[in-house]
């Protein structure tokens, strides 16, 4: 020891039984249990060329490559659950809000229209417009929870939290579009309930299948033009031209308050070529048992199995679009 070295307090040495153990070797590592157990060569080259190599061969996917081999259920409802939080928590404004503004819309409309017991398609006007004001509703607040997912997360630097997670684009495409839907019928639902309320009105059901069929079709159609136009939007302006130049155009003009028999041919055709009029107009027939898609039943089937096709159509396009990565990723 030198000079002005101050000894040690604390030496550990080894004990007879440590230094009886059999040394542990270069190619073996120790387990939780104590025991040593061969390196596989995967771990014994692990980040080096050699490791990769070994990899390609055993069959795992290069580092950084994600593979989905089956279905991420709990991925998609976590992501679910994420977004539907996120509108639940602000539901004032996200749910009982449209409900007093489509209710104010029945009271304007009814005063202003209904008067003198006006009947439309065999029915009082109140009647009449109750069911185009809910589905009016619901496709709205669809298309307005759908277009602030994937935007708002690039606005405020949390997009990562859409892209970071092990789940596809398809699950994501289904989570943001499930939850969308989810305040789609939250949103109907409250509408329905405060419209019961309003002398005048009557919401018998005549064909379920048309309610459900038509409420969900035109919920999936505006998610995912809302979806579409998040990808796309970089800034909450882009948002707001798409709803007030697009959106909120297609659905004033699409029947709700009045039917397109009383149109002129040209803008009939017109009428007929915005899918929102299939909804409207669909969703009125569960209620009312009578629709001017057309004469005939059959006429109404066939609009609904054209809202299957485009949502379809929409669908799949926009699943490709998203594996592209585009607007999403560098």
């Amino acid at each position: 020891m030198g000079q002005g070295c101050v000894p040690c307090p604390f030496i550990f040495l080894p004990s007879a039984a440590a230094r009886d153990t059999a040394p542990v070797m270069a190619n073996q590592f120790p387990s939780r249990t104590g025991e040593t157990k061969p390196l596989e060569p995967a771990d014994a080259f692990a980040g080096t060329a050699a490791g990769h190599a070994y990899g390609h061969l055993a069959g795992f996917p290069p580092p950084g490559q994600p593979i989905f081999r089956s279905f991420n259920s709990v991925g998609l409802w976590t992501l679910y659950m994420k977004e539907v939080r996120r509108f639940f928590k602000v539901q004032t404004q996200t749910i009982w809000a449209p409900a007093v503004t489509t209710l104010l819309y029945l009271m304007i409309f009814t005063l202003a229209l209904g008067g003198g017991g006006r009947v439309v398609l065999g029915v009082p006007f109140a009647s009449f417009v109750a069911p185009g004001l809910i589905a009016m509703g619901m496709i709205n607040n669809a298309f307005a929870n759908a277009s602030f997912g994937l935007l708002g997360g690039k606005i405020q630097g949390t997009i990562i939290d859409y892209l970071m997670p092990p789940v596809s684009e398809g699950e994501l495409l289904a989570a943001l579009v499930g939850a969308a839907v989810s305040r789609a019928i939250l949103v109907g639902l409250a509408v329905s309930a405060a419209m019961m309320f309003w002398p005048g009105v009557s919401l018998e059901v005549r064909h379920p299948w048309a309610v459900i069929w038509f409420g969900l079709m035109g919920a999936i159609l505006l998610s995912l033009i809302g979806v579409a136009t998040s990808l796309w939007a970089e800034k909450f302006d882009h948002n707001a031209a798409v709803t007030n130049f697009i959106i909120t155009p297609m659905s004033m003009l699409s029947g709700t308050f009045y039917v397109i028999d009383r149109l002129a041919p040209a803008f009939q055709t017109v009428s007929r070529m915005n899918p929102i009029f299939y909804v409207i107009s669909g969703f009125r027939y569960g209620f009312l048992g009578q629709s001017d898609i057309g004469s005939s039943n059959m006429a109404v089937l066939h609009g609904a199995i054209g809202l299957g096709v485009l949502n379809l159509v929409l669908g799949l396009g926009l699943y490709a679009l998203l594996r592209t990565g585009w607007k999403l990723k560098a």
